[in-house]
Protein backbone atom coordinates (compact mmCIF):
# COMPACT_ATOMS: atom_id res chain seq x y z
CA UNK A 1 0.00 0.00 0.00
CA UNK A 2 1.28 3.48 -1.11
CA UNK A 3 1.06 6.07 1.91
CA UNK A 4 1.48 9.65 1.85
CA UNK A 5 3.35 12.49 3.33
CA UNK A 6 0.53 13.46 5.93
CA UNK A 7 3.11 14.06 9.05
CA UNK A 8 2.33 16.68 11.53
CA UNK A 9 -1.29 16.92 9.38
CA UNK A 10 -4.54 17.07 11.36
CA UNK A 11 -7.51 15.29 9.19
CA UNK A 12 -11.06 15.30 10.04
CA UNK A 13 -13.32 12.20 8.61
CA UNK A 14 -17.23 12.19 8.98
CA UNK A 15 -18.75 9.11 9.41
CA UNK A 16 -15.60 7.61 10.12
CA UNK A 17 -17.13 4.38 12.07
CA UNK A 18 -17.88 2.62 9.26
CA UNK A 19 -17.32 2.03 5.66
CA UNK A 20 -15.24 4.42 3.19
CA UNK A 21 -15.25 6.63 5.73
CA UNK A 22 -13.24 4.39 8.29
CA UNK A 23 -11.23 2.95 5.55
CA UNK A 24 -10.25 6.66 4.83
CA UNK A 25 -9.66 6.89 8.27
CA UNK A 26 -7.34 3.97 8.65
CA UNK A 27 -5.73 5.28 5.16
CA UNK A 28 -4.86 8.48 6.43
CA UNK A 29 -3.50 7.53 10.00
CA UNK A 30 -1.01 4.65 7.83
CA UNK A 31 0.39 8.01 6.42
CA UNK A 32 0.78 9.79 9.52
CA UNK A 33 -2.20 12.25 9.62
CA UNK A 34 -3.69 12.55 13.35
CA UNK A 35 -7.33 11.89 13.10
CA UNK A 36 -10.44 12.62 14.18
CA UNK A 37 -13.64 10.81 13.30
CA UNK A 38 -16.80 12.66 13.68
CA UNK A 39 -19.81 10.22 13.65
CA UNK A 40 -23.28 10.70 15.54
CA UNK A 41 -22.80 6.85 16.56
CA UNK A 42 -20.93 7.66 19.64
CA UNK A 43 -20.66 3.94 20.61
CA UNK A 44 -19.75 2.76 17.25
CA UNK A 45 -17.09 5.48 16.50
CA UNK A 46 -15.20 5.16 19.71
CA UNK A 47 -14.49 1.39 18.72
CA UNK A 48 -13.62 1.59 15.24
CA UNK A 49 -12.10 5.12 15.00
CA UNK A 50 -8.17 5.70 13.96
CA UNK A 51 -7.47 8.48 16.84
CA UNK A 52 -9.68 10.57 18.12
CA UNK A 53 -13.64 10.05 18.68
CA UNK A 54 -15.95 12.86 18.64
CA UNK A 55 -19.79 12.13 18.64
CA UNK A 56 -21.29 14.97 15.94
CA UNK A 57 -24.62 14.92 14.13
CA UNK A 58 -23.31 17.40 11.13
CA UNK A 59 -27.21 18.23 10.24
CA UNK A 60 -26.60 20.65 13.29
CA UNK A 61 -24.21 23.76 12.54
CA UNK A 62 -23.85 24.30 16.59
CA UNK A 63 -22.51 20.16 17.03
CA UNK A 64 -20.18 20.61 13.80
CA UNK A 65 -18.92 23.46 14.99
CA UNK A 66 -18.18 22.32 18.77
CA UNK A 67 -16.63 19.19 16.93
CA UNK A 68 -14.21 21.35 15.13
CA UNK A 69 -13.15 23.27 18.35
CA UNK A 70 -12.91 19.85 20.90
CA UNK A 71 -10.88 18.66 17.56
CA UNK A 72 -8.86 21.71 17.31
CA UNK A 73 -8.15 21.62 21.20
CA UNK A 74 -6.61 17.99 21.06
CA UNK A 75 -5.20 17.48 17.32
CA UNK A 76 -4.29 21.34 16.17
CA UNK A 77 -5.68 22.99 13.24
CA UNK A 78 -7.58 21.15 10.69
CA UNK A 79 -5.61 20.53 7.25
CA UNK A 80 -8.04 17.84 5.69
CA UNK A 81 -11.43 17.11 5.64
CA UNK A 82 -13.38 13.98 4.28
CA UNK A 83 -16.45 14.37 4.20
CA UNK A 84 -17.74 10.51 4.26
CA UNK A 85 -21.31 10.82 6.70
CA UNK A 86 -24.57 10.06 4.65
CA UNK A 87 -27.30 7.69 4.75
CA UNK A 88 -29.01 6.03 1.61
CA UNK A 89 -33.08 6.25 2.68
CA UNK A 90 -35.59 4.05 1.75
CA UNK A 91 -36.46 3.20 -1.83
CA UNK A 92 -39.71 3.99 -3.48
CA UNK A 93 -40.85 5.73 -6.49
CA UNK A 94 -41.29 9.46 -5.76
CA UNK A 95 -45.49 9.53 -5.78
CA UNK A 96 -45.25 6.94 -2.95
CA UNK A 97 -42.11 8.75 -0.75
CA UNK A 98 -42.13 9.52 2.52
CA UNK A 99 -41.68 12.96 2.94
CA UNK A 100 -39.89 13.05 6.38
CA UNK A 101 -37.36 10.45 4.52
CA UNK A 102 -37.13 12.70 1.88
CA UNK A 103 -35.99 15.75 4.40
CA UNK A 104 -33.75 14.00 6.46
CA UNK A 105 -31.81 12.46 3.43
CA UNK A 106 -31.33 15.80 2.69
CA UNK A 107 -29.89 16.78 6.12
CA UNK A 108 -27.68 14.69 6.31
CA UNK A 109 -26.01 13.87 2.50
CA UNK A 110 -26.22 17.72 1.47
CA UNK A 111 -26.97 20.16 4.45
CA UNK A 112 -24.32 18.21 6.73
CA UNK A 113 -21.55 18.79 3.76
CA UNK A 114 -22.08 22.53 3.80
CA UNK A 115 -22.22 22.49 7.36
CA UNK A 116 -18.65 20.88 7.89
CA UNK A 117 -17.02 22.89 4.93
CA UNK A 118 -18.36 26.07 5.64
CA UNK A 119 -17.00 24.97 9.65
CA UNK A 120 -13.80 24.26 8.18
CA UNK A 121 -13.14 26.56 5.67
CA UNK A 122 -12.44 30.28 7.45
CA UNK A 123 -9.28 28.76 9.01
CA UNK A 124 -7.70 26.77 5.92
CA UNK A 125 -8.31 29.93 4.14
CA UNK A 126 -6.17 32.04 6.74
CA UNK A 127 -3.33 29.25 7.07
CA UNK A 128 -3.18 29.05 3.33
CA UNK A 129 -3.44 25.13 3.11
CA UNK A 130 -6.20 22.60 3.02
CA UNK A 131 -7.59 19.86 1.27
CA UNK A 132 -11.24 19.01 1.52
CA UNK A 133 -12.80 16.00 -0.13
CA UNK A 134 -16.81 15.35 -0.07
CA UNK A 135 -17.80 11.78 -1.14
CA UNK A 136 -21.04 12.35 -3.26
CA UNK A 137 -22.33 9.21 -5.22
CA UNK A 138 -22.61 8.09 -9.19
CA UNK A 139 -26.56 8.39 -8.18
CA UNK A 140 -25.42 11.97 -8.33
CA UNK A 141 -24.86 12.06 -11.75
CA UNK A 142 -27.08 9.92 -13.59
CA UNK A 143 -30.26 9.74 -10.42
CA UNK A 144 -30.84 6.27 -9.58
CA UNK A 145 -34.61 5.42 -10.00
CA UNK A 146 -36.42 4.84 -6.42
CA UNK A 147 -33.98 6.97 -5.09
CA UNK A 148 -35.21 10.45 -5.60
CA UNK A 149 -34.06 11.98 -2.07
CA UNK A 150 -30.51 10.25 -2.53
CA UNK A 151 -29.97 10.70 -6.27
CA UNK A 152 -31.11 14.54 -4.97
CA UNK A 153 -29.08 15.02 -2.42
CA UNK A 154 -25.67 13.60 -3.92
CA UNK A 155 -26.20 15.99 -6.98
CA UNK A 156 -25.96 18.59 -5.05
CA UNK A 157 -22.90 17.77 -3.09
CA UNK A 158 -21.42 17.81 -6.72
CA UNK A 159 -22.31 21.23 -7.53
CA UNK A 160 -21.84 22.55 -4.04
CA UNK A 161 -17.91 21.00 -3.87
CA UNK A 162 -17.44 22.64 -7.83
CA UNK A 163 -18.71 26.31 -6.29
CA UNK A 164 -16.82 26.01 -3.39
CA UNK A 165 -13.94 24.88 -5.31
CA UNK A 166 -13.85 28.10 -7.70
CA UNK A 167 -14.46 30.03 -4.11
CA UNK A 168 -10.93 28.82 -3.05
CA UNK A 169 -9.32 28.47 -6.11
CA UNK A 170 -6.88 31.52 -5.22
CA UNK A 171 -5.52 30.35 -2.38
CA UNK A 172 -3.94 26.04 -1.71
CA UNK A 173 -7.35 24.96 -0.88
CA UNK A 174 -8.44 21.53 -2.78
CA UNK A 175 -12.41 21.06 -2.83
CA UNK A 176 -12.80 18.07 -4.61
CA UNK A 177 -16.14 15.10 -4.61
CA UNK A 178 -15.70 11.49 -5.60
CA UNK A 179 -18.58 10.00 -7.19
CA UNK A 180 -18.43 5.98 -6.20
CA UNK A 181 -20.47 3.21 -7.23
CA UNK A 182 -22.16 1.48 -4.48
CA UNK A 183 -19.38 -0.46 -1.96
CA UNK A 184 -21.11 -3.45 0.23
CA UNK A 185 -21.34 -1.27 3.53
CA UNK A 186 -23.88 -1.10 6.38
CA UNK A 187 -25.56 1.09 4.36
CA UNK A 188 -26.91 -1.58 2.06
CA UNK A 189 -29.04 -2.32 4.97
CA UNK A 190 -31.10 0.54 4.22
CA UNK A 191 -32.22 -0.37 1.07
CA UNK A 192 -33.80 -3.16 -0.60
CA UNK A 193 -32.46 -6.33 -2.36
CA UNK A 194 -34.08 -5.14 -5.49
CA UNK A 195 -32.46 -2.08 -5.71
CA UNK A 196 -29.02 -3.54 -4.67
CA UNK A 197 -29.06 -5.92 -7.68
CA UNK A 198 -29.79 -2.90 -9.67
CA UNK A 199 -27.06 -1.09 -9.07
CA UNK A 200 -24.64 -3.71 -9.60
CA UNK A 201 -26.33 -4.37 -13.08
CA UNK A 202 -25.14 -0.94 -13.75
CA UNK A 203 -21.37 -1.48 -12.94
CA UNK A 204 -19.11 -2.74 -16.33
CA UNK A 205 -16.66 -4.49 -13.68
CA UNK A 206 -19.17 -6.93 -12.55
CA UNK A 207 -18.80 -6.03 -9.04
CA UNK A 208 -19.35 -3.72 -6.17
CA UNK A 209 -16.42 -0.64 -5.06
CA UNK A 210 -13.93 -1.86 -2.54
CA UNK A 211 -14.00 0.65 0.16
CA UNK A 212 -10.02 0.72 0.41
CA UNK A 213 -10.21 1.09 -3.70
CA UNK A 214 -12.16 4.36 -2.62
CA UNK A 215 -9.51 5.17 0.29
CA UNK A 216 -7.19 5.25 -2.83
CA UNK A 217 -8.11 7.70 -4.57
CA UNK A 218 -9.66 9.99 -1.65
CA UNK A 219 -6.52 10.11 0.12
CA UNK A 220 -4.56 10.91 -2.78
CA UNK A 221 -6.90 14.02 -2.77
CA UNK A 222 -6.20 14.99 0.41
CA UNK A 223 -2.82 14.86 0.20
CA UNK A 224 -0.10 18.13 -0.76
CA UNK A 225 0.26 15.87 -4.05
CA UNK A 226 -3.35 17.05 -5.03
CA UNK A 227 -1.62 20.59 -5.67
CA UNK A 228 -3.85 21.70 -8.98
CA UNK A 229 -7.44 19.80 -9.19
CA UNK A 230 -10.31 22.04 -7.47
CA UNK A 231 -13.74 21.87 -7.71
CA UNK A 232 -13.62 18.58 -9.31
CA UNK A 233 -15.37 15.50 -9.72
CA UNK A 234 -13.10 12.33 -9.61
CA UNK A 235 -14.85 8.58 -11.15
CA UNK A 236 -15.00 5.98 -9.00
CA UNK A 237 -17.78 4.29 -10.38
CA UNK A 238 -16.37 0.74 -12.31
CA UNK A 239 -17.07 1.97 -15.82
CA UNK A 240 -20.75 3.24 -14.92
CA UNK A 241 -20.49 7.18 -15.93
CA UNK A 242 -19.88 7.68 -19.43
CA UNK A 243 -18.70 11.62 -18.47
Amino acid sequence: MNTYDLKDQVAVVTGGAQGIGLAVAKRLAASGARVASWDVNAAANLAATEGLSVTCDITVYNAVQNALTETEAALGPVDIVVNSAGIAGPNAPVQDYDNAAWAQIVAVNLTGTYHVNKAVVTGMRARNYGRIVNIASIAGKEGNPNACAYSASKAGVIGFTKSLGKELADVDVAVNCVTPAAARTPIFDQMSQEHIDYMLSKIPRARFLEVEEAANMICWLASRENAFATGAVFDLSGGRATY
